[in-house]
């Protein structure tokens, strides 16, 4: 049930939230590390999430919740909602004939 809110929080603040991610250099692809390699983050990753997370929530307030302590558990869920290739493979799986913008 918390899952389901917060993703239904990220996802009505998606393009803000993935503007000022790809912002900060690096950010996204810390944030995807999990997701594309397999492997878990290191103490100083997460450390490191949490510090620039903590300054995109002075600008989108749904953010600070990531910054509390035990957000570092919810952190998946932020990256799986900000996910910019789920929507390509998504496609492609229903019509492997479809061409991508790379913006997607």
């Amino acid at each position: 049930m918390i899952k389901k809110y917060l993703k239904r929080l990220i996802l009505v603040n998606k393009d803000a939230i993935l503007m000022e991610v790809l912002a900060i250099k690096g950010l996204m692809q810390l944030l995807m590390k999990t997701r594309n390699t397999d492997e878990k983050w290191t103490r100083e990753e997460k450390k490191e999430i949490k510090r620039h997370l903590k300054n995109i929530a002075k600008l989108i307030p749904a953010v600070a919740i990531f910054s509390l302590p035990g957000g570092s558990f919810l952190l998946p869920v932020l990256a799986e909602a900000i996910d910019r290739r789920k929507a390509r493979r998504l496609l492609k799986r229903e019509d492997p004939a479809v061409t991508f913008d790379r913006n997607l």
